[in-house]
């Protein structure tokens, strides 16, 4: 097996992982953008497929957790099966790997959505759904970090997945511009949401206007 995962170009045996310091923050930076590219589609296809079929907001929340754990465990697992580890070997590796970090993602992801006022009724089609999801996504990925840094420091979490030396996935770099650009997005959003809210709310009704004549 170890001759297959060097043919494939991605060990890094005898390599450690940094226990402290800007090191350990750094991977774990790495490794949450890692599990939340799985996390966010998963999210993002259990959201849309809800709000689409006219599921309640339960439903839908219900279905883009399972989707989002499915994603994440499928992004870990499939560069490991390609290496050659055994499924049975795979399985607790990506347990290990990503569990505390989805469920802390999906966990702030989704109180968010949830929280913003109309976000789930919103639709497919309205700034608003979209917005409030990139936001949430941006939010999760923040709140993830620490949990992965504290649960590598401790040779847990991400680590599970260094020791085999397989790495996979896009690039952290574009993964990470992306979550940037869906903060931006999302904050905008939100602000343009909540000003047209305050707007509409200073506006009296027109019966309040005509008895005032």
């Amino acid at each position: 097996m170890g001759a297959r995962v060097h043919a494939h170009g991605h060990a890094h045996e005898g390599h450690e992982l940094p226990t402290s310091g800007r090191a350990l923050t750094n991977v774990a930076v790495s490794a949450t953008l890692h599990c939340l590219t799985g996390c966010a589609l998963g999210e993002i296809a259990g959201m849309a497929i809800g709000t689409a079929l006219g599921f309640s907001n339960g439903g839908t929340v219900a279905l883009a957790v399972a989707l989002a754990f499915l994603f994440g465990y499928s992004l870990t697992s499939l560069p490991l099966l390609r290496a050659g580890f055994a499924l049975a070997a795979v399985i607790p590796i990506a347990f290990a790997s990503d569990t505390f970090s989805i469920a802390v993602m999906e966990i702030v992801d989704n109180a968010i959505v949830v929280v913003v006022p109309g976000a789930l009724e919103a639709g497919l089609g309205t700034l608003l759904f979209w917005g409030s999801l990139s936001f949430a996504l941006a939010i999760a990925f923040v709140a993830a970090v620490p949990v992965n840094r504290w649960l590598i420091a401790r040779g847990k979490g991400h680590a599970a997945v260094h020791r085999t030396g397989v790495h996979g996935g896009p690039s952290p770099r574009l993964v990470g511009t992306i979550v940037v650009l869906a903060f931006v997005f999302g904050s905008a959003v939100l602000i343009a949401e909540a000003l047209d809210d305050d707007s509409r709310a200073q506006v009296p009704p027109t019966g309040m206007v005509e008895a005032t004549r």
